[in-house]
């Protein structure tokens, strides 16, 4: 009894996986200007605070690659 209701469950979740991929895909937007001068911003925050944590620690004294 309990098989049956999990191998139903199984077939109906398979299906509803293969309806979802089978769906069109978003559309890619562009990027602007002003959201790559953002993302580069915050990658340069990100190292900044990455090198300031590494130069703050008493354990290491370098920054290695």
């Amino acid at each position: 009894m309990v098989m049956k209701g999990l191998e139903r469950l199984m077939t109906s979740l398979k299906s509803k996986l293969k309806s979802i991929k089978v769906k069109k895909p978003y559309d890619k937007i562009e990027k602007s200007e002003s959201m790559r001068v953002e993302i580069r911003s915050r990658k340069a925050r990100k190292l900044i605070e990455d090198t300031l944590k590494i130069a703050d620690s008493p354990k290491t004294r370098s920054y290695t690659f």
